[in-house]
């Protein structure tokens, strides 16, 4: 079996007390129709989806990153899309099984798995559970029929209402993402929306800004979407709506009842250690003394290919010492509650002291609270995200 090479990592000059928690995260880069506003790594099914090489590299793609994770519990596992729900139920169980086989899940391993209300089938949604899938993600969108044709969605509402529907027959943990923000969306059709998704009681509900990102459809032919006040309004309404349901806002785009939030993605906003295996998967893993981000390569034929040669990493590089400060804050000031203190020096190898600057300014501008024991982002933080984690950047990158 090949292994993957760990570098000499010492000049990076981090060095960690302790290593966080571990997630697997498996991508399934197939979809049935590529959405126009779609930037993630995501191919349009042609002849079908190749089921048997595609699951057999995956597991090989393991095996050979096994070293990296030796004696790790896994706490999650997460397969994102694409449309991991186009695999059949039979594959997410060989996958499943060669999992335990092969690494320490823990008793109470959080396993999720993202579908598409097109590609529901009654009898698969049963037979992921049966498999070990016990949290299911269920892209819905929007319940409006209009908003979903200028989506590009392959399901209508009826679709997405049976979905979820059956999805409570079996599963005490789902997540309906929806979108905001919507072309020619109003104020009132997003509160519809808010209400409809509230009505079915899910632990969890993801609400995102629609972005037009480059590399999309949207981009090349950009949409008419509500202005940055509407847009404002609609996530003022949202937030409300939610907090009277009982759900808390936990994270930027995240709202879950009490206890139950998604604990793969906290463990990614904690900076967390995740192993990404499938075409184009991020890894982020950490040692005593170094942190490594990986990517794998995206094209799937490109990547079966390569993980064939044992040579799946399109990239790889070790986290600077100046960039650690970013990459925490990055993801921690997502959070509404912020972090610990601890936590900081536990997940970077850094003292808080090391972001001393760029926090003074941001608590001068109101964008944080601090004191002895957390930080945490404002509201004012949180509305203006992007502009508190710049302030993070290394001083080369602030241009």
């Amino acid at each position: 079996m090949a292994v993957i090479a760990l570098h000499d990592m010492r000049a990076a000059g981090i060095r960690l007390a302790q290593l966080p928690q571990l997630g697997l995260y498996v991508h399934i880069p197939w979809c049935a129709r590529k959405c126009p506003y779609c930037d993630f790594n995501s191919h349009e099914v042609r002849g079908g989806v190749p089921e048997v090489d595609y699951v057999g590299a995956l597991i090989t793609d393991l095996e050979q990153a096994l070293p990296l994770v030796w004696g790790r519990r896994v706490q999650s596992i997460f397969f994102g899309g694409g449309t991991p729900s186009l695999l059949s139920a039979r594959a997410i169980d060989v996958l499943l099984s060669a999992f335990r086989a092969r690494l320490a899940l823990s008793p109470d391993c959080e396993i999720t798995l993202e579908a598409n209300p097109g590609t529901f089938e009654r009898e698969k949604f049963r037979d992921f559970r049966s498999s070990g899938v016990n949290r299911l993600s269920i892209g819905v969108q929007s319940f409006n029929p209009r908003h979903l044709r200028s989506l590009g969605r392959i399901h209508d509402d009826r679709d997405a209402r049976r979905a979820i529907e059956t999805a409570l027959e079996h599963y005490e943990e789902i997540n309906l993402d929806l979108m905001y923000a919507l072309p020619g969306q109003t104020q009132e059709e997003s509160e519809v929306d808010v209400r409809t998704a509230v009505s079915f009681g899910t632990s969890h509900l993801s609400f995102y800004h629609l972005t037009i990102e480059p590399n999309t459809r949207f981009f090349q032919h950009p949409p008419d979407v509500p202005g940055d006040d509407a847009a404002a309004a609609m996530q003022e309404l949202i937030e409300a709506r939610l907090a009277e349901a009982g759900y808390a806002h936990y994270e930027t785009s995240a709202y879950a009842k009490p206890g139950r939030e998604c604990r793969h993605n906290l463990n990614y906003w904690r900076f967390g250690d995740y192993l990404g295996i499938g075409a184009g998967a991020h890894s982020k893993l950490s040692f005593p003394d170094g942190i490594l981000r990986q990517v794998r390569y995206k094209q799937p034929k490109e990547y079966m290919k390569r993980v064939g040669a044992a040579d799946p990493l399109q990239e790889e590089h070790e986290i600077r010492r100046e960039d650690a400060v970013f990459e925490f804050m990055m993801n921690a000031l997502r959070l509404t509650e912020g972090f610990p203190l601890p936590l900081f020096a536990e997940r970077t190898g850094l003292p808080i002291t090391a972001a001393e600057k760029p926090l003074a300014q941001a608590e001068a501008r109101g964008l944080i609270l601090r004191d002895h024991e957390r930080i945490r982002p404002t509201d004012l933080g949180r509305r203006f995200l992007n502009d508190l984690l710049q302030m993070f950047l290394p001083e080369e990158e602030k241009a």
